[in-house]
């Protein structure tokens, strides 16, 4: 099965690639091809004339997007109709990622793909419009969505995963003040890969909501992400409100993987368990 894997080069689609390997009949990032350009996006696509296409681009800066939303949404909501479109050109198959911030957080129980979103922000309203464009674009599709994705290398717009982060300001001795009231489900790119493909080869189509098991804070994570570097720093818990960034987060966005389980496909590690490969140990 020909794969086209455009965002290569961040933390899912280096996952992507590796997992693919043979398959993979073209991989690249923004350097390779302007997503947000439709002449180029169907000239590539009718060039390699994939079978899957895996749209693992996003601008995820989320404070950013409130001062640049322009930029949110071409990459999140143009640049995913432009490659559902190209792909019922060809024939193949859309797998688009989205996120838990498509929620406000205000509900007690993990988020079901039923459930109606309602976004805080720029970031997760570029998101959503994401979802909606590639659903209405006449292609074959599959949107993913996942929560707080951690892998190897980390993401380049941000400079490095968050546990990559704290782990580097720890080492530097820098202090470390890190929100506790905002709980979501840690997500590994590299097990995100692996059930991305399973639904492909499962025939899955619409939405579905994959994470690791579990959840936590971000404070908890940070907790975590030390304690396996064998780094005995002490990380100050603090409010959003303390924080005060330009973007309001969900504070719980656990999404239910239930739909993804009900196929029989394997279930994802624990986030505990998962977190050591996200920090290459």
């Amino acid at each position: 099965m020909r794969a086209l894997v455009v965002g290569a080069a961040g933390q899912l689609g280096r996952e992507l690639v590796t997992l693919l390997g043979a398959d993979v009949a073209w991989a690249g990032d923004r350097a390779e091809i302007d997503v947000t350009d439709g002449g180029a996006v169907s000239s590539l696509l009718d060039r390699v004339r994939p079978d899957v296409v895996y749209n693992a681009t996003a601008y995820n800066r989320v404070d950013a997007a409130e001062a640049e939303p322009g930029a949110a949404f071409a990459v999140n909501a143009i640049a995913p109709y432009l490659l559902a479109r190209a792909s019922r050109d060809v024939g193949a198959l859309l797998v688009h990622y989205s996120t838990d911030y498509v929620f406000d957080g205000t509900t007690s129980r993990p988020y079901r793909e039923t459930d109606a979103p309602h976004p805080l922000g720029v970031y997760g309203a570029s998101k959503l419009a994401g979802e909606t464009l590639a659903s209405a674009a006449g292609a074959e599709h599959l949107v993913i969505r996942t929560s707080g994705v951690l892998g190897r290398g980390g993401s380049e717009q941000k400079g490095g995963s968050f546990v990559e982060r704290i782990v580097a300001k720890a080492r530097a001795g820098e202090p470390l003040r890190v929100v506790s009231d905002q709980v979501f489900a840690p997500t590994c790119a590299a097990d995100l890969a692996q059930a991305s493909v399973a639904l492909v080869r499962a025939e899955a189509r619409g939405l579905f909501h994959v994470t690791n098991a579990g959840s936590c804070s971000w404070h908890e994570l940070a907790r975590a992400a030390l304690a396996i570097a064998g780094l005995d720093a002490s990380v100050e818990p603090i409010s959003s409100a303390a924080l005060a960034l330009p973007a309001r987060r969900p504070p719980y966005s656990v999404l239910s993987c239930e739909k993804y389980l009900g196929l029989g496909l394997p279930p994802l590690r624990q986030w505990r368990e998962a977190l050591p490969d996200c920090l290459g140990r």
